[in-house]
């Protein structure tokens, strides 16, 4: 059944049913486009490793004037979470539009192969006449390479890529993300720390001796330090993020740019990064859109990274695939926000665990899939933390009480229960709580039911995952493309026409040789007018790339 949906003069039709898996299916997608001056330009900016600590959000202990002026000048959302708390799966649902166990990538990291109609949504953008740059983070999680840039997903993706690559006039999707946050920065050595800080005013470096510490952490001049220098990193990245901001305007751009601020997991600290507490899965998301959004909103609904993905497209008036599990939350298209949002946490690194939360934005209910396991599990990485030592240290000499105690217990509850408005440090478990049976009970039932109806492969051993999609340890590889005709001389104009035999493949061009060449998406016939090699490449997730496969045409008038 098709949607016919009229809105800003162009008809948008939006197809039910399973998304056909060949490059052919731009064609049908993105007829009666809207012209290009009547879309909106979008910039996604990404801070990485962060919650939502920012005087916006009224910490106190913050200093961040820049985002707290986009969120004055747009909407700041107080109920937004990832769908993991550590950045590779993460990304793989921002890139995809779908949850990381429904397709594979739910392990830190992974090389995932999802179904062959899954694609990175900028594929969809690129077909519809947007220009999509990233700066320049992937890590999603299908390629066995964080650094790997899937085939159809950017017209650039390199340190530095922006929006001024474009065609004069052409709308863009830019995504710039900021890594000054990452949690190794944090635990970077002191000369290192200094050289990232050296833009900080002495006004502006955070005093560790007033850092407000969540309870669960152990009272101590290495912790208050680690907390200190987290925040410091949060006003060097609030600087560039006005740098991006600034240029946006000098551009004469940002009055048709919608600006999205997140991100991409909760605070690279223990017990945040990497768990399904708040402090790992919230994130603070503000969104200026001029003349669309409301200067100095709060809106309090509750936003997935699930619903990234469409929002972008439907900003875009291109057609949503049906296949994407999020709703739309910004705009015309806006749907109504679900009861709850789902999130899990599977292997970090060396350390397996499999726990899966649902949340409605006051309440949360957590279970431990494998409850006989410890919650410090020994992971090498977070391990280098300050934080982490000396909480390990002391709960080795037996000095941890209370809450900062709970995290060295020897197993897991079952099921954890929390109250985050009355407790937002998630350390009274309230699952045997007499008044929340009701609640808890509803909330059980909606975690069993999105992992049955998003097929959640959490519960699936990673090494049968493993041989299912690449028997023996064996990669598929992308089959060659075909052009036609495939070379020779001709009368110009000529089309020629490219194909792969790969099930989902994604396919590029370009006609230039260079190491710099901009390469094009493939989304219909390519009309050649001058003389010059054809070059082709094509992609699926999960795959090897094909080899580059080219053709010489001599044209003539």
């Amino acid at each position: 059944m098709n949607l016919i949906r009229r809105r800003s003069g162009f008809t948008r039709t939006v197809c039910r049913g399973r998304l056909p898996a060949s490059a052919a299916v731009f064609a049908a997608f993105f007829l009666n486009l809207a012209a290009a001056e009547d879309r909106p330009n979008i910039l996604w900016i990404i801070a990485e490793d962060i919650s939502p600590d920012l005087g916006c959000y009224g910490d106190a202990y913050a200093r961040t004037p820049h985002l707290d002026r986009l969120a004055a000048e747009g909407a700041r959302f107080t109920r937004a979470f990832s769908v993991s708390g550590v950045c590779a799966p993460s990304r793989s649902a921002l890139i995809t539009g779908m949850y990381p166990t429904t397709i594979g990538s739910h392990h830190m990291r992974s090389s995932a192969l999802p179904p062959p109609y899954v694609k990175c949504f900028t594929e969809y953008l690129r077909a519809a006449g947007y220009y999509c740059s990233n700066d320049s983070k992937t890590d999603y999680n299908f390629s066995g390479d964080p650094r790997g840039v899937p085939v159809g997903a950017w017209d650039a993706s390199r340190p530095g890529a922006r929006w001024r690559g474009r065609e004069p006039g052409q709308p863009f999707f830019s995504v710039i993300t900021l890594p000054v946050t990452h949690e190794s920065r944090v635990r970077a050595p002191d000369a290192e720390f200094e050289r990232l800080t050296a833009g900080l005013a002495p006004g502006d470096r955070h005093n560790p001796a007033q850092a407000k510490l969540p309870p669960y952490y152990p009272d101590d001049p290495e912790v208050r330090r680690d907390w200190a220098r987290y925040h410091d990193l949060i006003t060097i990245m609030d600087a560039q993020a006005g740098d991006i901001l600034a240029d946006l305007e000098a551009d004469g751009l940002a009055a048709n740019t919608m600006v999205i601020f997140f991100g991409d997991n909760g605070r690279g600290l223990p017990r945040g990064k990497r768990w399904v507490y708040d402090s790992g899965i919230r994130v603070p998301l503000i969104a200026r859109w001029p003349g669309k959004i409301a200067p100095g909103s709060t809106r309090e609904e509750l936003v997935s990274f699930i619903d990234f993905a469409p929002t972008t497209l439907a900003l875009a008036g291109v057609a949503i695939p049906p296949h994407l599990q999020g709703r739309v939350f910004i705009g015309q298209a806006a749907a109504p926000a679900p009861e709850f949002i789902f999130a899990a946490r599977d292997r970090m690194d060396a350390a397996y665990d499999v726990i899966r939360a649902a949340g409605d934005g006051r309440y949360k209910l957590i279970r431990n899939f494998e409850p006989e396991k410890p919650y410090a599990q020994p992971i090498a990485y977070m391990d280098k933390m300050p934080t982490m030592r000396v909480w390990r240290r002391l709960a080795a000499e037996g000095r941890l009480t209370g809450p900062a105690a709970l995290f060295f217990a020897p197993s897991k509850p079952l099921e954890e229960f929390y109250d985050t408005l009355e407790d937002p440090h998630e350390v009274n478990n309230l699952i045997d709580a007499r008044e929340h049976q009701d609640r808890i009970g509803r909330m059980r039932a909606a975690i069993e039911r999105w992992m049955a109806e998003s097929g959640d492969l959490g519960l699936i051993p990673e090494a049968e995952l493993l041989d299912r999609w690449r028997p023996e340890g064996k990669w598929a590889s992308t089959a060659a493309p075909t052009i036609r005709p495939d070379g020779g001389r001709f009368d110009a104009p000529i089309e020629v026409r490219i194909a792969c035999t790969t099930e989902g493949a994604s396919i590029e061009y370009s006609l230039e040789s260079d190491a710099a060449a901009r390469w094009r998406l493939y989304a219909g016939p390519v009309r050649l007018e001058r003389s010059g090699t054809l070059r082709v490449r094509a992609g699926r997730l999960g795959y090897r790339d094909s080899p580059v496969v080219e053709a010489a045409f001599e044209l003539s008038r």
